[in-house]
């Protein structure tokens, strides 16, 4: 553990999406990342849409994605802390990471400090000015009757047809997701600037946008969005002095 000294951010692999065949590639690059940063990662951020899709059931889970299931638990059975931040894709996740793989899931931003730097970490969704449509959405998806709702469908025909929806809608990156808007019109920017009013952070780490991108929002302060594992294959890496956006290329 005493070389384990660095933290690792990676978000929106969305494995399963267009098709399970045509993400296997993207997968199995992840997991030779995954099989790359174990020999120096202290801690592992997963920032969500870590599946394009993802419903727990009582007794059932999504199928598939066991290559990078089974890495996750090598790394964690290593000593290697993970965390997951359910994102707009995977917000159903519920307590299956925690009690299968003894990964914390959260859901919503978190504090951590780390060699007295203060990082803000969450996926993104909903955050920031503006919005509102998907806001109001969120909050329906979310709702514990909504979920009651769609536990009655089958699996089979429940996963089959969200997959389908996600993809039909291009939830994965629309259009938005690979333009940089500015400064003034990037709301994960606005928001990590309202943020520094009340109190000094010095990363905000973010996904959700899909555009790898490093912005200054105060004097110590610097918005990171790690971009995805879709287009760009880029991950956020802490050593204890400087945080750098890297993209990953095996």
């Amino acid at each position: 553990m005493e070389k384990r000294t660095k933290i690792y951010f990676a978000s929106d692999q969305h494995f399963g999406a267009p098709t399970a065949e045509k993400s296997f590639p993207r997968e199995q690059k992840f997991v030779a990342w995954l099989d790359e940063i174990k020999k120096d990662a202290h801690t592992l951020f997963l920032l969500g849409d870590l599946f394009d899709f993802w419903f727990e059931y009582k007794t059932v889970v999504p199928r598939g994605f066991i290559r990078v299931l089974g890495k996750l638990a090598e790394l964690r059975d290593s000593g290697i802390e993970i965390h997951f931040f359910i994102g707009n894709h995977d917000l159903w996740m519920d307590d299956y990471f925690e009690k299968e793989l003894n990964i914390p899931v959260h859901h919503r931003p978190q504090e951590f400090i780390f060699n007295n730097k203060i990082f803000l970490i969450g996926h993104g969704d909903g955050l920031g000015p503006g919005d509102k449509g998907y806001k109001r959405m969120k909050r329906v998806f979310t709702n514990p009757f909504s979920k009651w709702l769609f536990r009655w469908l089958h699996p089979d025909i429940g996963v089959k047809l969200a997959q389908y929806l996600s993809v039909k809608n291009k939830l994965i990156s629309g259009d938005a997701d690979v333009k940089f808007l500015g400064e003034d019109n990037e709301w994960l920017v606005l928001y990590s600037k309202r943020k520094l009013e009340t109190k000094h952070y010095d990363y905000f780490v973010f996904g959700h946008r899909h555009l790898p991108m490093v912005i200054k929002v105060g004097e110590n302060s610097s918005y990171i969005n790690l971009g995805d594992w879709i287009g760009y294959f880029t991950y956020g890496v802490f050593d204890g002095e400087t945080f750098e956006l890297v993209e990953y290329k095996d």
